[in-house]
């Protein structure tokens, strides 16, 4: 097969990809903390304007470099033979630890707003972000109750959660293979819509903190101080995370395989 002399050119092996990514996911987080720390007053958690400044640096951590970590995990090569299930469970720590983060960084915003009197959920980023954290809080429970014979093995509990259906028909081995592949799709396609919507979160919330700090005694944001450069380049690194992450969820020739082979399954294949 041949191919375009500028087309191999561009065509960056996965592995140092994934290292070029994830030195610009560390300095997504450097920027956001340093901004926090350097021009905000840095950290606090009594509910003053230092405990507002855990709200970014979370959200940043955990929807945008956590989750953007979660969703490459099944584009690594070690991935694609052997079982799944190891997998799956470090692709579900990653999104769990991004979701705590999120949670975490919703109660440092409620907290600085209801101390200081300030009214929630009014403004455009406001409603973006809370619905983000909530789609992602319902896309693994999206998948649909299996209507299969009864199976070999007693059923689990049922679950009291919305989301533990999810993990069970995605993570777990007994779920039946029609219902995790008609799952996946959906699966696949929230994810890449959540992590838009975290990169258009942040990016919105970045520039309404500058409207409302960058005034009354500051130099005014039109003005481009140092901290509305610095804050800005933070917002392009973070639109470069989101947009090199979905362009290798994108690239054919970084997807695992599917193929209905024992290298492919969720468990080692017996032994004959």
């Amino acid at each position: 097969r041949s191919h375009h002399p500028v087309a191999e050119m561009l065509d960056l092996p996965f592995l140092p990809f994934c290292v070029l990514l994830g030195g610009l996911g560390f300095v997504c987080v450097a920027f956001v903390s340093a901004w926090c720390q350097h021009w905000r007053g840095g950290f606090a958690l009594d509910g003053s304007a230092q405990t507002f400044n855990w709200h970014p640096v979370l959200m940043v951590t955990g929807m945008v470099v956590l989750y953007g970590a979660a969703a490459l995990v099944y584009r690594l090569p070690s991935t694609w033979s052997g079982p799944k299930l190891p997998w799956k469970v470090l692709h579900g720590a990653l999104a769990l630890a991004a979701f705590g983060l999120a949670v975490l960084g919703l109660a440092a915003v409620f907290r600085f707003h209801n101390d200081h009197g300030t009214p929630n959920m009014y403004s455009l980023h406001s409603w973006l972000g809370l619905a983000t954290v909530l789609l992602f809080s319902c896309q693994v429970g999206a998948a649909p109750t299996p209507h299969a014979p009864a199976p070999r093995r007693p059923p689990p509990p049922r679950p009291s959660l919305p989301w533990l259906a999810g993990f069970s028909a995605f993570l777990l081995p007994w779920a039946p293979a029609w219902l995790r592949a008609l799952y996946k799709p959906v699966h696949v396609f929230f994810g890449s819509t959540i992590l838009m919507l975290s990169v258009a979160s942040c990016v919105s919330g970045i520039n309404e903190k500058l409207f409302f700090s960058l005034k009354n005694g500051t130099t005014e944001y039109k003005r481009l101080p140092a901290e509305a450069v610095f804050a800005n380049t933070l917002g392009l690194l973070i639109l470069l995370f989101g947009v090199l992450v979905l362009g290798a969820l994108a690239r054919p020739s970084w997807k695992r395989p599917d193929a209905d082979s024992p290298d492919s399954c969720q468990v080692p294949a017996p032994l004959r």
